[in-house]
């Protein structure tokens, strides 16, 4: 049984405002499942990953996730729907690991429902390193060409980091909003490449010069 104990706050959303609270039901629910077994944990993995996908492509719980003004009696019923519904779109319509819903439950009864997509990228982070896997997200302004990944790939590739994996994955995200250059995100380490950063940094600076 996975057991957390935490404050009620309001709560906060996306990879870089992932909580330390966050990473605390991460290690919980991961080793709620590798305790029952490797299976369990794959299980659990495939789960989060429909609940992560759930919430970013449907708005209504997209938005009760984040809703930190919601009665107990309302969380409890948009969980019972976000559950129902999960459950619903499963192979074969199986019904979630007890793992899977005791986490759910524990983040409605605590307030902190908006930390659901940190837990579930801590988790998945603690998953590729129990498999040997180092997970590398690229983040540009636009989608980058295939030659250009692949050298990237193979620079990544020579770092410590990527030669003590046994496996490393690497995907490309868009975020127009960056404007240029490269966020690169992997493990817990963040090199920011990008214009946007260089433009904050100017911006700072020219401040702190008046």
């Amino acid at each position: 049984m996975l057991v957390v104990r935490a404050a009620s706050a309001a709560p906060a959303f996306g990879r870089r405002a992932a909580s330390t609270i966050a990473l605390k039901y991460s290690k919980a629910v991961y080793g709620a499942a590798l305790a029952k077994s490797p299976q369990a944990l794959t299980k659990v993995h495939g789960e989060l990953a429909a609940v992560a996908q759930t919430i970013q492509s449907n708005a209504e719980i997209g938005s009760f996730i984040i809703n930190p003004t919601l009665s107990a009696k309302e969380r409890t019923a948009g969980l019972g729907a976000l559950i129902s519904q999960l459950e619903s779109s499963a192979p074969k319509k199986e019904p979630l690991s007890d793992v899977t819903k005791n986490l759910l439950s524990v983040l409605s009864e605590n307030g902190r429902l908006g930390e659901t997509q940190g837990v579930i990228e801590g988790f998945n982070e603690l998953v590729a390193q129990y498999r040997g896997e180092l997970s590398v997200t690229v983040t540009s302004a636009s989608p980058l060409p295939r030659d250009v990944l692949g050298r990237l790939e193979s620079s990544l590739k020579q770092s410590t980091a990527a030669r003590q994996a046994k496996v490393v994955k690497i995907s490309n995200k868009v975020n127009p909003s960056i404007l240029g250059g490269l966020i690169v995100d992997f493990g817990d380490k963040t090199i920011d490449l990008s214009v946007q950063s260089r433009v904050t940094k100017l911006n700072n600076a020219l401040q702190q010069s008046v």
